[in-house]
């Protein structure tokens, strides 16, 4: 894999970094491909890494795949500049209850992924790329959503998201779409039709961000007023909101959207999903389930226990977001 990197490497004009997509559930995603991405991290130390995760079904995929999360995660984190991450049980309520599929594939849940991280990808006009391009999109990405080595995960939200049936017959509107996103960062949701309720900046449910970066696509894009996202409130007491929010723009269509709003967010949105796999990982750990499994080939106990305290150190880091100094 190595040598097919080199080769890929060597065409390039200029490399600015790798993005790793994998799933963390079983042995091939998680166990491979944390291996690949500290290979990466040994042969090209200046590079940056942005690993792309997909988070496995609540109800479980994997017999082990709290196990084999958490110890992703536990590695992950020490190598990766930034972590996007896909919640197999959200896009699959997107596929459900927006896009309207009755028998939901692998190859729809794919679609609503590969939608949303070519909502981000595409190239764009970025804060620093003084009207061209943006020639060093993954630095730039880093830069402004995981500036903090503590603070690495990222969550994603796109509006507007329908059956492309509906799109001929549905007007979008900036404002709309950046209230909409707004709301959807406020109340945590991923879901733009379960944010039909306002929400105060005051409410104690309130998810509280590190960083955050708006990504808008379509015609009109450079009248868009986005300062509803520049409010203090959503951002945790030692950040400022000049440096936390970024907002990057292409008048290019998205699609078949006249109008388009990616959010990437590096906020608290994550906790509930990874402290649910820690807490399941503990229980089985307690119990000494499945742990031959991984200590007959070489792994130890403390091993184990090392990735389930540094998950925890992290949900302890994002939980502090909160805290008002």
């Amino acid at each position: 894999m190595e040598d097919l990197i080199r080769r890929e490497v060597e065409r390039c004009d200029k490399l600015t970094g790798f993005m790793a997509m994998m799933s963390v559930a079983g042995g091939t995603g998680s166990g491979v491909g944390t291996y690949v991405t500290q290979c990466l991290r040994d042969v090209y130390p200046k590079s940056f890494i942005v690993n792309h995760l997909i988070w496995p079904y609540e109800t479980g995929e994997v017999t082990v795949q709290d196990y084999n999360s958490v110890l992703t995660l536990g590695h992950i984190y020490q190598l990766s500049d930034g972590i996007l991450v896909h919640e197999n049980d959200m896009v699959n309520k997107i596929c459900s209850q927006l896009l309207h599929i009755s028998d939901i594939s692998i190859a729809d849940l794919n679609k609503v992924i590969a939608h949303q991280l070519g909502a981000i990808f595409q190239p764009v006009f970025t804060a620093d790329s003084d009207g061209h391009y943006s020639r060093n999109f993954l630095g730039e990405f880093v830069s402004a959503l995981a500036c903090h080595p503590e603070y690495k995960l990222l969550s994603m939200s796109t509006v507007p998201q329908m059956p492309s049936s509906y799109i001929p017959y549905t007007t979008f509107e900036w404002p709309s779409l950046i209230k909409h996103l707004r709301r959807m960062l406020i109340s945590n949701t991923r879901m733009e039709e379960v944010t039909g309720s306002t929400q105060s900046l005051t409410g104690s449910n309130l998810n509280t961000s590190l960083a955050n970066l708006l990504i808008l696509r379509g015609k009109d894009v450079f009248t868009a007023n986005t300062g509803d996202f520049s409010e203090t409130s959503l951002y945790t007491s030692w950040q400022s909101p000049k440096d936390a929010f970024n907002v990057w723009k292409c008048p290019v269509p998205f699609r078949k959207y006249e109008k388009m709003a990616m959010l990437v967010s590096n906020s608290q949105a994550l906790i509930e999903p990874l402290d649910n796999t820690l807490r399941k990982a503990w229980s089985m750990f307690a119990a000494r389930a499945y742990v031959y499994q991984y200590t007959r080939f070489g792994m130890s106990e403390e091993d184990l226990l090392e990735s389930f305290t540094f998950a925890e150190q992290i949900v302890s880091s994002y939980s502090q977001l909160g805290c008002k100094g």
